[in-house]
């Protein structure tokens, strides 16, 4: 994280560009907002996503402290994804993007 910190763009926007523009991030994201997840929740909520794709992902997002990996000492072993606080402050974003979508639906669909 310390070196992802240096090479953030000075631009906010990019800067949040740059923490969630794959897909796959943003439909974590929509998908850990009502509470945590097993992997196997999550890779059959966000879709059509590869187990090595989904995998990177999350472990960016946990680098970037949007979310938390908690591994349980069960056998056999129980992980969960939880957002932290910083990835619940995105929550504005994720209802105007689902806002503008139902908008342009509705107008392309008139």
């Amino acid at each position: 994280m310390a070196d992802t910190a240096k090479e953030l763009p000075a631009c906010p926007v990019e800067t949040t560009l740059t923490l969630i523009s794959d897909k796959w991030k943003v439909l974590i994201l929509r998908d850990l907002m009502p509470g945590s997840k097993r992997f196997g929740e999550l890779k059959r909520s966000v879709g059509n996503v590869s187990q090595k794709v989904l995998t990177a992902q999350l472990r960016e997002m946990e680098q970037s402290g949007l979310l938390t990996r908690t591994v349980y000492p069960e056998v056999p072993p129980r992980v969960e994804y939880t957002l932290t606080e910083l990835g619940y402050s995105l929550k504005p974003i994720l209802d105007a993007m689902w806002n503008w979508g139902e908008q342009y639906k509705a107008k392309s669909q008139a």
